[in-house]
Protein backbone atom coordinates (compact mmCIF):
# COMPACT_ATOMS: atom_id res chain seq x y z
CA UNK A 1 0.00 0.00 0.00
CA UNK A 2 0.97 3.62 -0.52
CA UNK A 3 3.49 3.36 -3.31
CA UNK A 4 6.09 6.15 -3.78
CA UNK A 5 5.07 6.35 -3.69
CA UNK A 6 -2.33 7.16 10.53
CA UNK A 7 -4.23 17.95 22.33
CA UNK A 8 -6.80 19.75 20.70
CA UNK A 9 -6.26 23.55 21.17
CA UNK A 10 -8.77 26.32 20.99
CA UNK A 11 -7.29 28.17 18.06
CA UNK A 12 -8.28 29.56 14.72
CA UNK A 13 -7.49 27.19 11.85
CA UNK A 14 -5.63 28.80 8.98
CA UNK A 15 -6.44 26.93 5.79
CA UNK A 16 -3.97 26.73 2.90
CA UNK A 17 -6.29 28.74 0.65
CA UNK A 18 -9.50 30.51 1.51
CA UNK A 19 -11.93 30.27 -1.39
CA UNK A 20 -15.35 28.95 -0.46
CA UNK A 21 -15.95 25.32 -1.35
CA UNK A 22 -19.19 23.74 -2.56
CA UNK A 23 -19.78 21.44 0.37
CA UNK A 24 -22.88 20.36 2.25
CA UNK A 25 -23.69 22.22 5.46
CA UNK A 26 -23.13 20.34 8.71
CA UNK A 27 -25.01 20.81 11.96
CA UNK A 28 -21.78 21.47 13.84
CA UNK A 29 -18.04 21.04 13.57
CA UNK A 30 -16.95 17.73 15.11
CA UNK A 31 -14.01 19.63 16.59
CA UNK A 32 -16.28 22.03 18.42
CA UNK A 33 -18.38 19.10 19.69
CA UNK A 34 -15.43 17.37 21.36
CA UNK A 35 -12.45 18.05 23.59
CA UNK A 36 -9.36 16.52 22.02
CA UNK A 37 -8.74 13.46 19.88
CA UNK A 38 -9.62 9.93 20.94
CA UNK A 39 -6.87 7.51 21.97
CA UNK A 40 -7.81 3.99 20.89
CA UNK A 41 -7.30 1.75 23.95
CA UNK A 42 -7.33 -1.30 21.69
CA UNK A 43 -4.84 -0.22 19.03
CA UNK A 44 -2.37 -2.84 17.88
CA UNK A 45 0.39 -1.03 19.75
CA UNK A 46 -1.64 -0.89 22.97
CA UNK A 47 -2.62 -4.54 22.64
CA UNK A 48 0.98 -5.64 22.13
CA UNK A 49 2.25 -3.60 25.10
CA UNK A 50 -0.49 -4.98 27.35
CA UNK A 51 0.27 -8.55 26.30
CA UNK A 52 4.04 -8.15 26.75
CA UNK A 53 4.56 -6.13 29.95
CA UNK A 54 7.94 -7.74 30.62
CA UNK A 55 9.35 -6.88 27.22
CA UNK A 56 12.04 -4.19 27.44
CA UNK A 57 10.41 -2.32 24.55
CA UNK A 58 6.90 -2.25 26.02
CA UNK A 59 7.22 0.95 28.08
CA UNK A 60 8.47 2.96 25.12
CA UNK A 61 5.82 1.56 22.78
CA UNK A 62 3.11 2.25 25.34
CA UNK A 63 4.21 5.84 26.04
CA UNK A 64 5.38 6.94 22.60
CA UNK A 65 2.92 5.15 20.29
CA UNK A 66 -0.06 3.63 22.11
CA UNK A 67 -0.76 6.82 24.06
CA UNK A 68 -0.97 8.97 20.92
CA UNK A 69 -4.38 9.50 19.25
CA UNK A 70 -4.43 7.37 16.09
CA UNK A 71 -6.95 6.30 13.48
CA UNK A 72 -8.80 3.00 13.59
CA UNK A 73 -8.95 1.27 10.19
CA UNK A 74 -12.12 -0.49 9.05
CA UNK A 75 -12.42 -2.93 6.17
CA UNK A 76 -13.59 -6.41 5.30
CA UNK A 77 -12.00 -7.71 8.52
CA UNK A 78 -14.26 -5.56 10.71
CA UNK A 79 -17.32 -7.79 10.88
CA UNK A 80 -20.72 -6.12 10.82
CA UNK A 81 -19.49 -2.70 9.83
CA UNK A 82 -22.24 -0.52 11.28
CA UNK A 83 -21.85 -2.27 14.62
CA UNK A 84 -18.08 -1.82 14.48
CA UNK A 85 -18.08 1.87 13.63
CA UNK A 86 -20.93 2.51 16.04
CA UNK A 87 -19.09 0.91 18.94
CA UNK A 88 -15.89 2.80 18.22
CA UNK A 89 -17.50 6.19 17.78
CA UNK A 90 -19.73 5.53 20.77
CA UNK A 91 -16.74 4.90 23.02
CA UNK A 92 -15.15 8.14 21.83
CA UNK A 93 -18.39 10.06 22.34
CA UNK A 94 -18.67 8.74 25.88
CA UNK A 95 -15.19 10.14 26.53
CA UNK A 96 -15.99 13.45 24.85
CA UNK A 97 -13.21 12.88 22.33
CA UNK A 98 -12.98 13.05 18.53
CA UNK A 99 -12.36 9.68 16.83
CA UNK A 100 -10.54 9.26 13.52
CA UNK A 101 -11.67 6.36 11.32
CA UNK A 102 -10.34 5.06 8.01
CA UNK A 103 -12.69 3.48 5.45
CA UNK A 104 -10.55 1.00 3.48
CA UNK A 105 -12.73 -1.45 1.59
CA UNK A 106 -13.16 -0.22 -1.97
CA UNK A 107 -13.16 -3.06 -4.56
CA UNK A 108 -9.71 -3.85 -5.97
CA UNK A 109 -8.11 -1.98 -3.08
CA UNK A 110 -4.37 -1.37 -3.61
CA UNK A 111 -4.66 -3.23 -6.92
CA UNK A 112 -1.44 -1.78 -8.33
CA UNK A 113 0.68 -1.98 -5.16
CA UNK A 114 -0.68 -5.36 -4.11
CA UNK A 115 0.47 -5.49 -0.48
CA UNK A 116 -2.97 -4.56 0.90
CA UNK A 117 -5.10 -6.15 -1.81
CA UNK A 118 -8.74 -6.89 -1.12
CA UNK A 119 -11.89 -4.88 -0.61
CA UNK A 120 -15.57 -5.38 -1.21
CA UNK A 121 -16.52 -7.89 -3.86
CA UNK A 122 -18.62 -5.59 -6.01
CA UNK A 123 -19.84 -2.04 -6.47
CA UNK A 124 -23.16 -2.95 -4.88
CA UNK A 125 -21.46 -4.60 -1.91
CA UNK A 126 -19.31 -1.54 -1.34
CA UNK A 127 -22.25 0.84 -1.54
CA UNK A 128 -24.07 -1.22 1.08
CA UNK A 129 -20.97 -1.38 3.27
CA UNK A 130 -20.18 2.34 3.20
CA UNK A 131 -23.80 3.28 3.94
CA UNK A 132 -23.69 1.02 7.00
CA UNK A 133 -20.31 2.53 7.98
CA UNK A 134 -21.81 6.02 7.96
CA UNK A 135 -25.03 4.92 9.63
CA UNK A 136 -23.03 3.42 12.50
CA UNK A 137 -21.49 6.83 13.16
CA UNK A 138 -24.82 8.60 12.97
CA UNK A 139 -24.96 12.10 14.42
CA UNK A 140 -21.96 11.64 16.70
CA UNK A 141 -18.79 13.65 15.87
CA UNK A 142 -16.07 11.92 13.85
CA UNK A 143 -13.33 12.34 11.25
CA UNK A 144 -13.16 9.83 8.39
CA UNK A 145 -10.25 9.32 5.99
CA UNK A 146 -11.92 7.90 2.90
CA UNK A 147 -10.21 5.14 0.95
CA UNK A 148 -6.42 5.51 0.98
CA UNK A 149 -4.91 4.42 -2.37
CA UNK A 150 -8.15 4.91 -4.31
CA UNK A 151 -7.16 8.02 -6.25
CA UNK A 152 -3.40 7.61 -6.47
CA UNK A 153 -3.57 3.94 -7.39
CA UNK A 154 -5.23 4.08 -10.82
CA UNK A 155 -2.40 3.33 -13.24
CA UNK A 156 -3.48 -0.29 -13.76
CA UNK A 157 -7.25 0.35 -13.82
CA UNK A 158 -9.37 0.41 -16.96
CA UNK A 159 -11.50 3.41 -17.80
CA UNK A 160 -14.58 1.46 -16.70
CA UNK A 161 -12.96 0.61 -13.34
CA UNK A 162 -12.03 4.25 -12.77
CA UNK A 163 -15.59 5.30 -13.57
CA UNK A 164 -16.94 2.75 -11.09
CA UNK A 165 -14.48 3.89 -8.44
CA UNK A 166 -15.42 7.54 -8.87
CA UNK A 167 -19.10 6.64 -8.62
CA UNK A 168 -18.47 4.72 -5.39
CA UNK A 169 -16.52 7.58 -3.83
CA UNK A 170 -19.15 10.11 -4.85
CA UNK A 171 -21.80 7.88 -3.31
CA UNK A 172 -19.74 7.45 -0.15
CA UNK A 173 -19.57 11.21 0.33
CA UNK A 174 -23.33 11.39 -0.16
CA UNK A 175 -23.88 8.68 2.47
CA UNK A 176 -21.76 10.51 5.05
CA UNK A 177 -23.52 13.79 4.30
CA UNK A 178 -26.93 12.21 4.76
CA UNK A 179 -26.26 9.67 7.52
CA UNK A 180 -23.33 11.14 9.49
CA UNK A 181 -23.87 14.91 9.39
CA UNK A 182 -21.27 15.70 12.07
CA UNK A 183 -18.46 13.82 10.35
CA UNK A 184 -15.67 15.51 8.46
CA UNK A 185 -14.69 13.36 5.46
CA UNK A 186 -11.19 13.70 4.03
CA UNK A 187 -11.01 12.03 0.61
CA UNK A 188 -7.55 10.56 0.30
CA UNK A 189 -5.24 12.28 -2.19
CA UNK A 190 -2.07 10.21 -2.08
CA UNK A 191 1.30 11.84 -1.39
CA UNK A 192 3.81 14.22 -3.01
CA UNK A 193 5.79 11.39 -4.62
CA UNK A 194 2.93 9.67 -6.38
CA UNK A 195 1.31 11.79 -9.09
CA UNK A 196 1.38 15.49 -9.93
CA UNK A 197 -0.73 17.90 -7.92
CA UNK A 198 -2.67 18.93 -11.02
CA UNK A 199 -3.54 15.33 -11.86
CA UNK A 200 -4.57 14.63 -8.28
CA UNK A 201 -6.84 17.67 -8.34
CA UNK A 202 -8.57 16.20 -11.38
CA UNK A 203 -8.96 12.85 -9.62
CA UNK A 204 -10.34 14.53 -6.49
CA UNK A 205 -12.89 16.55 -8.39
CA UNK A 206 -14.09 13.52 -10.37
CA UNK A 207 -14.51 11.58 -7.12
CA UNK A 208 -16.68 14.25 -5.49
CA UNK A 209 -14.19 16.22 -3.40
CA UNK A 210 -16.27 19.35 -3.88
CA UNK A 211 -18.83 17.84 -1.52
CA UNK A 212 -16.36 16.38 1.00
CA UNK A 213 -14.94 18.37 3.88
CA UNK A 214 -11.39 18.06 2.55
CA UNK A 215 -8.64 15.70 1.43
CA UNK A 216 -5.92 13.71 3.19
CA UNK A 217 -2.24 13.36 2.31
CA UNK A 218 0.68 11.06 3.09
CA UNK A 219 -1.41 8.22 4.54
CA UNK A 220 1.00 5.40 5.41
CA UNK A 221 3.87 7.27 3.78
CA UNK A 222 6.90 9.22 4.96
CA UNK A 223 7.10 12.61 3.25
CA UNK A 224 7.71 15.56 5.54
CA UNK A 225 4.91 17.82 6.64
CA UNK A 226 6.50 20.68 4.69
CA UNK A 227 6.54 18.59 1.50
CA UNK A 228 2.90 17.69 2.01
CA UNK A 229 1.94 21.29 2.67
CA UNK A 230 3.58 22.36 -0.59
CA UNK A 231 1.78 19.55 -2.42
CA UNK A 232 -1.57 20.24 -0.76
CA UNK A 233 -1.38 23.91 -1.64
CA UNK A 234 -0.56 22.99 -5.25
CA UNK A 235 -3.56 20.65 -5.37
CA UNK A 236 -5.71 23.48 -4.08
CA UNK A 237 -4.29 25.87 -6.67
CA UNK A 238 -5.53 23.57 -9.44
CA UNK A 239 -8.88 23.00 -7.72
CA UNK A 240 -9.29 26.77 -7.54
CA UNK A 241 -8.21 27.50 -11.09
CA UNK A 242 -10.08 24.62 -12.73
CA UNK A 243 -13.13 24.07 -10.55
CA UNK A 244 -13.60 27.19 -8.46
CA UNK A 245 -13.05 25.84 -4.96
CA UNK A 246 -10.36 24.79 -2.50
CA UNK A 247 -10.42 22.39 0.43
CA UNK A 248 -8.72 22.01 3.82
CA UNK A 249 -6.47 19.00 4.12
CA UNK A 250 -5.03 16.69 6.75
CA UNK A 251 -1.53 15.16 6.75
CA UNK A 252 -0.53 11.77 8.15
CA UNK A 253 2.51 12.50 10.31
CA UNK A 254 2.74 9.13 12.04
CA UNK A 255 5.97 8.08 10.33
CA UNK A 256 7.40 11.20 8.70
CA UNK A 257 9.80 12.34 11.42
CA UNK A 258 12.82 11.53 9.24
CA UNK A 259 11.10 12.18 5.92
CA UNK A 260 11.15 9.75 3.00
CA UNK A 261 14.16 7.87 1.68
CA UNK A 262 12.29 7.08 -1.54
CA UNK A 263 11.00 3.71 -0.37
CA UNK A 264 7.37 3.16 0.58
CA UNK A 265 7.23 -0.38 1.98
CA UNK A 266 8.72 -0.75 5.48
CA UNK A 267 11.82 1.38 4.87
CA UNK A 268 14.48 1.36 7.57
CA UNK A 269 15.46 4.26 9.86
CA UNK A 270 12.15 6.12 9.64
CA UNK A 271 10.83 7.95 12.70
CA UNK A 272 7.51 8.92 14.23
CA UNK A 273 6.39 12.46 13.51
CA UNK A 274 4.37 15.25 15.10
CA UNK A 275 1.55 13.96 17.26
CA UNK A 276 -2.09 14.31 16.21
CA UNK A 277 -3.18 17.94 16.52
CA UNK A 278 -5.05 20.77 14.89
CA UNK A 279 -3.02 23.05 12.64
CA UNK A 280 0.68 22.59 12.03
CA UNK A 281 0.60 23.65 8.37
CA UNK A 282 -2.57 21.75 7.49
CA UNK A 283 -6.02 21.77 9.03
CA UNK A 284 -5.02 18.68 11.01
CA UNK A 285 -1.94 16.57 11.50
CA UNK A 286 -3.09 13.02 12.16
CA UNK A 287 -1.53 9.69 13.00
CA UNK A 288 -3.43 7.67 10.43
CA UNK A 289 -1.04 4.73 10.18
CA UNK A 290 0.04 3.08 13.44
CA UNK A 291 3.85 3.17 13.68
CA UNK A 292 5.06 -0.40 13.80
CA UNK A 293 2.27 -1.83 11.67
CA UNK A 294 3.74 -3.49 8.60
CA UNK A 295 3.20 -2.23 5.07
CA UNK A 296 3.54 -5.81 3.82
CA UNK A 297 6.14 -8.49 3.13
CA UNK A 298 8.96 -6.09 2.31
CA UNK A 299 11.81 -4.01 3.71
CA UNK A 300 12.39 -4.31 7.44
CA UNK A 301 9.02 -6.07 7.62
CA UNK A 302 10.07 -9.01 5.44
CA UNK A 303 8.01 -12.06 6.32
CA UNK A 304 5.10 -10.04 7.71
CA UNK A 305 1.68 -9.19 6.34
CA UNK A 306 0.19 -5.73 5.87
CA UNK A 307 -1.21 -4.43 9.16
CA UNK A 308 0.75 -6.83 11.38
CA UNK A 309 2.27 -5.08 14.40
CA UNK A 310 6.05 -5.48 14.53
CA UNK A 311 7.39 -4.41 17.95
CA UNK A 312 11.00 -4.11 16.89
CA UNK A 313 10.06 -1.87 13.96
CA UNK A 314 7.88 0.23 16.28
CA UNK A 315 10.64 0.53 18.87
CA UNK A 316 13.22 1.63 16.34
CA UNK A 317 10.78 4.10 14.80
CA UNK A 318 10.44 5.86 18.15
CA UNK A 319 14.15 6.67 18.08
CA UNK A 320 14.74 6.82 14.32
CA UNK A 321 17.12 3.93 13.84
Amino acid sequence: MRRSTRLLASALIVLPLTLAAPTAAHAASPVSMTNGFYVDPNSSAAAWAAANPGDGRAAAVRASIAAVPMARWFGNWSGTIGTATGAYVGAAANAGKLPVLVAYNIPDRDICGGQSAGGAGSVAAYNTWIAAFASGIGSRPAVVVLEPDALGDQSCLTAAQISDRNAMLNNAITQFTNLAPNTWVYLDAGNPGWISASTMAQHLNAAGAGRAHGFSLNVSNFYTTAQNTTYGNAVNATLSASYGYTKPYAVDTSRNGNGSNGEWCNPATRRTGTHTQLGGGAEMLLWVKTPGESDGNCGVGAGSTAGQFLPEVAYKMIYGY
